[in-house]
C-alpha cells in the first residue's frame, strides 16, 4: 500500500480568504458569524450566517469559464486555485499528468430557482442559456474544476451532506493507496445563499441567538440552541508519497487512516453508535491507538442531540486518556458540505503551527461534554496526529486520521 501526503491546501471561508488570514483566525479564536436580513425578509426563523464574500473572478478566469461556475464552484476555483499553487502545481504539469477530483457538494439551490424564474417569466426554456444546467447540477464544481484546471483522472461528486467533504478526502485517500492515481483533487463547497439553507431553518435546526451573533454557535455547550449555517470552500492536494518526493514536492502532512459507517436507522437523528465505528475503523487503519491521538476536531455543529451523541461516542473511544477537542464551528458555523474539507484546512494548520484552536462559547458543559477536555480557551500544543470527525443527515458518517509528515 502506498503512502498518502497532503502537498498543497486552499480555503475561502468565513474566517478568511486564504490560509494566512485563516490561520490568524483559529489562533485567536475569531468568529466569522453576522445577520443576513436578507433571511427575516424571505421568511427565515433565524437571520444568523456565516458571512462569505463572493470573489471577483474576472481578470482571473475567462468569460467562458466563468459562466458555468455556481456561488459554490465560485469558492472551488479559489481554494482549488490556492492548494495546486502551495502544492506547486501549474497548468503545465496538470496537461502533461493525469490528475484526478473528488469534490463534496450536495446542493445548488439559487441555480435552480434563477432558472426557474426566467422560465416562470418568460415562458420559454430556451432563454436559461447553456450555463444554467452546469450552474445546476449537483456535479456543478467537479464538472467545471475537471475543465478549468485540465483534470484527466478520476472525476466525481461527493454528495453525502455533512460528510461530503471528509468522505471526498477519504476517498481521495483510498485511490492513491491502492495505487489507481497519483494526485487527486479533494475537498468540499458550500453556497451561502439563503435559498439553499430555507429547508434547514424549516426543521427549526438554527440558532436564534440574534443578539449576540458570535455567540451563537455553541458547540457543546449546555446553552447551545442549534446550529448556525455557513459555507465557502476548501481543497487538499493529496499525492502518492513516492510521487511527490520525486517532483520535489513540500508536503505538509500524511493522511494515515479512513473511516466510516452509516447508522442505518433515522433519517436525521444521530446516534453515537455509528459514529464509534467510523472513529474506531479510521484509527486502526492508520494502525493507531486513541493513545495517540494528540487532537480531536469534533464535528459538533451546536446542535442539541448531535454534540449529545458524538460526545458519548468521543467517551467511549477515548476512556481515560481525553486529549483536547475543539469544534471549529464555534467560529465559523456549520459549513454544511465543504465541513469535512474545511475542518482538514484546519486541523492541519493547527498541527504544523503547535496550536490548538479554541472552542469558543464554551461557558458550561452538559451531562456528555463534561466527561471530555473540551478546549475552551487556544491551547500551545505539539500536534502529532489529529482526528476529524464529520457525520450527516441519512446517518453518513466520516472519520479521517492524519499525521504529521516523517520521513
Amino acid at each position: 500500500m502506498k503512502r498518502v501526503v497532503v502537498t498543497g491546501m486552499g480555503i475561502y471561508s468565513c474566517i478568511g480568504k486564504s490560509l494566512e488570514e485563516v490561520k490568524q483566525s483559529l489562533y485567536n479564536g475569531k468568529s466569522g458569524i453576522c445577520l443576513d436580513e436578507e433571511r427575516y425578509k424571505y421568511g427565515y426563523r433565524s437571520p444568523l450566517t456565516g458571512m462569505v464574500e463572493r470573489p471577483n473572478l474576472k481578470g482571473l478566469l475567462h468569460r467562458r469559464l466563468r459562466s458555468g461556475l455556481a456561488e459554490e464552484g465560485e469558492y472551488a476555483y479559489m481554494a482549488t486555485k490556492e492548494a495546486l499553487d502551495q502544492a506547486g502545481i501549474d497548468m503545465d504539469f496538470l496537461e502533461k499528468n493525469e490528475v484526478g477530483i473528488f469534490y463534496g457538494n450536495d446542493s445548488s439551490a439559487k441555480a435552480v430557482i434563477d432558472a426557474h424564474n426566467v422560465i416562470k417569466e418568460k415562458k420559454d426554456t430556451t432563454l436559461l442559456g447553456s450555463s444554467a444546467i452546469f450552474q445546476s447540477m449537483n456535479s456543478t464544481v467537479t464538472m467545471n474544476l475537471s475543465v478549468i484546471f485540465k483534470l484527466r483522472g478520476i472525476n466525481m461528486t461527493i454528495s453525502a451532506a455533512c460528510a461530503s467533504g471528509s468522505h471526498s478526502a477519504g476517498l481521495g485517500y483510498s485511490f492513491i493507496k491502492n495505487g489507481l492515481q497519483d494526485v487527486v483533487v479533494c475537498g468540499g463547497a458550500q453556497e451561502t445563499n439563503f435559498y439553499s439553507m430555507a429547508s434547514f431553518d424549516a426543521l427549526s435546526a438554527f440558532s436564534v441567538r440574534v443578539d449576540e451573533p458570535t455567540k451563537a454557535s455553541r458547540p457543546f455547550d449546555a446553552g447551545r440552541d442549534g446550529l448556525v449555517p455557513s459555507g465557502g470552500a476548501a481543497t487538499l492536494i493529496l499525492e502518492d508519497y513516492d510521487h511527490a518526493v520525486k517532483r520535489g514536492a513540500n508536503i505538509i502532512a500524511e493522511v494515515s487512516g479512513y473511516g466510516f459507517s452509516s447508522n442505518g436507522g433515522h433519517i436525521s437523528q444521530p446516534n453515537n453508535t455509528g459514529s464509534f465505528i467510523a472513529m474506531d475503523r479510521a484509527l486502526k487503519d492508520a494502525s493507531l491507538t486513541a493513545e495517540q491521538v494528540d487532537y480531536v476536531n469534533a464535528h459538533a455543529t451546536s446542535t442539541l442531540l448531535g454534540d449529545s451523541y458524538e460526545a458519548m461516542a468521543l467517551d467511549q473511544l477515548l476512556g481515560h486518556y481525553q486529549p483536547p477537542i475543539s469544534s471549529t464551528k464555534s467560529m465559523t458555523g456549520h459549513e454544511c458540505w465543504m465541513a469535512g474539507a474545511s475542518e482538514l484546512v484546519y486541523s492541519i494548520l493547527m498541527m504544523n503551527n503547535s496550536f490548538v484552536a479554541p472552542n469558543i462559547n464554551f461557558e458550561k458543559p452538559d451531562e456528555y461534554s463534561a466527561k471530555l477536555n473540551i478546549a475552551a480557551q487556544k491551547i500551545d500544543k505539539n500536534i502529532d496526529v489529529f482526528l476529524s470527525n464529520s457525520f450527516g443527515f441519512g446517518g453518513t458518517n466520516s472519520a479521517l486520521v492524519l499525521k504529521k509528515f516523517k520521513k
